[in-house]
């Protein structure tokens, strides 16, 4: 379905909920990232709230410096600069509605390039974060039964075909994740001042569990607002949100495919 059409197709009651997290400091837009209509909603609610700055899980810092007025006029150069055919994320055309409702937005990277991930794997992710791992509480250690569930999540997510020793690994991972894109939000809020807006995966824009909690620990003075995005048909996404959104299901491979 063409972008337009998504947006035509949102219900107005559901546009109109954007304005309810204009009076975040941070907000953070969750998505299943290779849904059309997530990206449409993001976009909907970027054009609404009219953030100083976005935030986005997908660029690195480096990626982020290359956005211009002039790249956004124009998807076709903008992917090139950004490298986005060989990001590994869905196509550019969902992603380049979101940067154009920011307007004037300054863009901020959060993403953790795949050499320091593995680094982080080997030396710990306190070592390979880019902030004061003390201030968003990246050093301190899961509560034992949150460290389990989370393991518990990995596994399902990667159709448990994962060795059960990866685990702990692939938490941290996230966590480090969650870190730098809470790093990122808090240090475009002091550089531009609010409302943020990040987008981002559904798991790192939960409350309970993802980028907010680490964003919290660092500026607890600061107002945090989350959506999350559910497909028809299926269970809400995992967490807790402030809002949750639905849109029809995207077509989709079999995910588990893959690890047969």
């Amino acid at each position: 379905m063409k972008m337009a059409a998504i947006l035509m197709s949102l219900a107005p009651a559901a546009l109109a909920a954007g304005a309810f997290f204009a009076a975040a400091d941070v907000v953070f837009l969750g998505e299943l990232h290779d849904n059309p209509g997530h990206h449409a909603r993001q976009a909907e609610y970027v054009e609404r709230i009219a953030p100083t700055a976005l935030v986005f899980e997908m660029l690195t810092p480096d990626q982020a410096a290359r956005v211009t007025p002039e790249l956004l006029a124009n998807p076709r150069e903008m992917a090139e600069a950004l490298d986005w055919a060989d990001s590994g994320w869905p196509d550019f055309s969902m992603y380049h509605p979101i940067f154009v409702a920011g307007g004037e937005a300054a863009v901020f990277g959060a993403a953790v390039p795949r050499g320091v991930a593995r680094d982080a794997m080997r030396s710990g992710v306190v070592e390979s974060f880019s902030g004061d791992a003390g201030r968003f509480g990246l050093d301190r250690a899961l509560p034992e039964a949150e460290q389990a569930a989370r393991e518990a999540a990995q596994m399902a997510a990667h159709c448990d075909a994962l060795p059960e020793d990866m685990l702990p690994g692939m938490v941290d991972i996230q966590r480090l994740r969650d870190a730098e894109l809470a790093r990122a939000a808090l240090e475009a809020f002091e550089a531009h001042g609010g409302p943020v807006v990040v987008i981002t995966g559904n798991g790192h824009a939960r409350r309970d569990r993802g980028a907010p909690v680490y964003l919290a620990a660092a500026a607890p003075e600061l107002e945090i607002a989350a959506l999350g995005q559910g497909e028809e048909g299926a269970a809400a996404p995992a967490g807790d949100f402030d809002e949750i959104a639905f849109s029809p299901p995207a077509e989709r491979d079999d995910p588990c495919e893959a690890f047969r």
